[in-house]
């Protein structure tokens, strides 16, 4: 039942004490203006076609729910019809003009994130770049608003969250006085204890490091703390802001002397916003997110982590020239990108190399293979590198990608999937042109994702709309009701016949994941030994391990730094699991052509067999009076159906991680054991009982248990699809029969509202068609007169 409830939540607004309730104010047109200022001419008309269109359905919507608060506001009793048609209106009025997209820039410390952030937003030194201080040190938010002023605002941990970070940090400090020598020394090196005293210190002041929970606790912080948990900077220009903000977000190294007070709170900062006002260059609804590639010590920002890649519907895995060949950080950023393919809202994937006017020609030169054109300059060695990595990496990645999605996942299709780009070059162009830098092309890309995601969105707006003023309008069109009413008896059975289909087709399609589920587990049971020794052997011994291995037993498995890879033995363990299911689950929650193992097109094929049975019912009764209402029963099915697949996205990721959520479950026993080891040969000792642990719950059966556990959950999920469709369905065919209990009565006029929303309703194809052949013009423009190629400036 929790599973209906969550999805319930998100779509109708209840019937209670906001039935009356104001709707929001609209933008204002100056301000709406604004929002096209990013786009070119041809993609400005476009958005502005497809903002009056939402504008004026949104006044229709608002004038049609005045007149039936008005027509019912003394009634002692509401019949339930209208309470439904009122509540619906409310949350179309209500509804957001647009879900932002948000993109994330997925990438290690000096990748260049932050640089190629302000390249995009064309603010040179906006957010801090690495030198020879760590920056970006939490997940930094950029987006453009209509505001007047730049503003950030950084939130806090919460005091609950830090006490929880402050007692794990004091546990991973103490020593007792039964360690040696050796352990010691290697404490001393140890990277996660670093970290942890140059926080406390960071907050505290020195010698904080030494002081226990308790008297942490009582210690007043060294900077000022808001009670709102909220720091908000606003500045006239972005370099002021820039130099307000750097201290937040850039971490310096210790040895750099005293901290400033906006320093010292560095350890709280959960994330940052930044709002830009009216950019030219960003438009608004586009979030662009410089994540961090590790995650956090801190459960929380940690958990933040994971659901900040998760919420991206576009992630650029950034890697500069010098990575892009190989290592572990790579290739641990391209996986976990890949794993928000399969548990979040991903669909898009490219791989962003940076730094790529780094070249040293001679060595170039050298290396380069014999029989390729002669290289004049520095410029063309740079340009021929670039096409050749972005052949070869697309390559790789597409192979990469083949493995663990679905063979027609859309982002395969993606027509670029590796980009070559080079800040330095946009500021300074002394070796490329500014479209070389490939930092426009970017931009279009954004602009194109934003434009095609508020045409489907309008589209399916108006659409809706429309058939709720259908059958608005219908509530009112008596004649010969009672002689001429809808037969809902045989729609009422085809319903009952189909959902039953409609069950068997998603136990059919989940079938899918059981037969890899099993071999997945049968190979993590064979392998797990070799894989856990791996994680925990390190090539010069326990030196620098043993307060690491610490801290992730301190957090159940997993340990995030700032510098160091991360280390998750829950994931590590299931991951021959992960290997065998990835494509099936993938298969699973694609979209595309109904297949035997793809769910959204059995619900797309539910949605199209009940809209043409309605259609056959009504042309075989003779629907005169009641065309409104079957049309009505069609628009709704497809707004109720539709809203399915926002719920299915944000169950899979609870499904996806159920494995490493169970896995981590039976072990946090051992977890927990290990983490209180002190003394001599503890670091040793701690391996011993987390080996010890795992074989124990192996034996016992914990990998079977996780795959019940996902089994579970893909049961839940399904009950909840079938729920909300039986319960949804039903309540909108007694909403449309004429035969309902108390349903209908006589209400406002409504008939100027529905002849506008018709004239708004065909107007859709139109602005789609006009969009289309002003697209169709420009190219044949830029065909007819082609732009002089690039070159740098001089």
């Amino acid at each position: 039942m929790a599973e209906t409830e969550d999805f319930m939540v998100q779509e109708r607004h209840p019937v209670g004490n906001d039935l009356f309730k104001e709707p929001m104010k609209k933008r204002r047109r100056s301000d709406r203006d604004q929002r096209f200022r990013a786009f070119p001419s041809v993609e400005q008309s476009s958005l502005k076609e497809y903002e009056k269109l939402e504008s004026r359905t949104r006044r229709v919507l608002s004038n049609t729910y005045q007149k039936l608060i008005q027509s019912v506001f003394l009634d002692d009793i509401i019949p339930n019809g209208v309470k439904y048609l009122i509540n619906r209106l409310l949350a179309l009025i209500e509804k957001p003009p647009l879900d932002p997209i948000y993109i994330g820039l997925f990438g290690s410390t000096g990748a260049g994130k932050s640089s190629l952030i302000n390249a995009i937003i064309q603010q040179a030194m906006f957010l801090p770049v690495s030198g020879e201080s760590i920056c970006t040190s939490c997940i930094v938010q950029v987006s453009s608003g209509c505001c007047e002023q730049y503003e950030a605002k950084i939130h806090l941990l919460s005091d609950q969250e830090w006490k929880e970070e402050l007692k794990n940090l004091t546990k991973l400090l103490h020593r007792t006085e039964e360690q040696g020598g050796e352990e010691a020394d290697a404490w001393d090196r140890d990277d996660a204890v670093e970290e942890a005293i140059w926080k406390l210190q960071m907050l505290y002041g020195n010698g904080a490091e030494r002081k226990s929970y308790e008297e942490l606790l009582r210690a007043k912080p060294k900077g000022k703390i808001p009670t709102s948990r909220i720091i908000t900077l606003k500045a006239e220009e972005a370099g002021e802001l820039s130099v307000k903000l750097d201290p937040y977000i850039r971490t310096k190294r210790r040895d750099w002397g005293e901290a400033s007070a906006e320093t010292q709170i560095w350890p709280l900062i959960k994330h940052v916003e930044v709002t830009l006002p009216k950019s030219e260059l960003i438009p608004e609804g586009v979030v662009l997110v410089d994540i961090p590639g590790t995650g956090d010590f801190n459960s929380k920002r940690d958990e933040m982590w994971k659901k900040t890649i998760d919420k991206c519907s576009v992630i650029w895995v950034i890697s500069d020239i010098e990575r892009v060949s190989g290592g572990r950080a790579h290739e641990d950023l391209l996986n976990e990108s890949i794993k928000a393919c399969q548990r979040g809202f991903c669909r898009d994937i490219a791989l962003v190399v940076t730094k790529t006017d780094k070249l040293h020609l001679p060595e170039y030169l050298r290396e380069r293979k014999v029989g390729n054109q002669a290289i004049q300059s520095q410029r063309e060695a740079v340009l021929e590198r670039s096409e050749m990595i972005k052949l070869q990496r697309n390559r790789i990645l597409k192979e990469k990608l083949k493995r663990k999605l679905p063979a027609d996942s859309k982002v395969l299709e993606a027509s670029d999937l590796v980009y070559t780009v080079s800040a330095h070059e946009y500021w300074q162009q002394a070796l490329l042109a500014e479209e070389e830098t490939e930092i426009p092309k970017l931009r279009d890309y954004i602009r194109k994702r934003l434009l095609d995601k508020k045409r489907r969105m309008v589209t399916k707006y108006v659409t809706e709309a429309f058939g709720l003023l259908l059958l608005t309008d219908s509530f009112n069109c008596t004649e010969n009701l009672p002689h001429e009413y809808l037969h809902m008896s045989d729609l009422r059975r085809f319903v009952e016949e189909k959902l039953q289909l409609l069950e068997k087709a998603i136990d059919q399609c989940f079938a899918h994941i059981v037969q890899p589920l099993h071999e997945g587990v049968r190979n993590a049971r064979t392998s797990y030994r070799r894989i856990l020794g791996a994680c925990l052997v390190r090539s010069r011994g326990n030196q620098g391990f043993h307060q690491t291995l610490k801290a992730v037993c301190l957090k159940n498995g997993i340990y995030a730094s700032r510098t160091l890879a991360r280390i998750d033995l829950n994931e590590a363990i299931t991951q021959p699991i992960y290997d065998q299911i990835d494509p099936a689950f993938g298969g699973i929650f694609r979209a595309g052509t109904p297949t035997g193992s793809a769910l959204m097109p059995h619900i797309d094929a539910f949605k199209h067999a009940l809209q043409e049975k309605m259609t056959e019912i009504g042309m075989r009764n003779g629907w005169k009076y009641d065309s409104y209402k079957k049309s009505f029963l069609i628009q709704e099915i497809s707004a109720i159906l539709g809203g399915l697949e926002g719920h299915i996205l944000r169950k899979k990721r609870r499904i996806y991680e159920s494995l490493t959520t169970s896995v981590q479950n039976d072990l946090k026993p051992c977890y927990e054991e290990a983490a209180q080891i002190t003394g001599k040969k503890a670091c040793e000792r701690m391996k011993d009982v987390i080996r010890r642990g795992v074989d124990r719950q192996v034996a016992e059966g914990m990998f079977e248990r996780a795959q019940e556990r996902m089994q579970h959950q893909f049961q839940q999920l399904k009950n909840g699809i079938t729920e909300k469709v039986k319960g949804s369905i039903a309540t909108m065919l007694t909403l449309a029969s004429s035969q309902g209990d108390g349903l209908y009565r006589e209400l406002a006029d409504v008939k100027s509202e529905y002849k506008e929303m018709e004239k708004l309703h065909r107007s859709l194809r139109e602005v789609a068609e006009n969009a289309v052949l002003r697209q169709g013009m420009q190219d044949f423009l830029l065909r007819m007169s082609p732009r002089k190629a690039g070159s740098p400036k001089t």
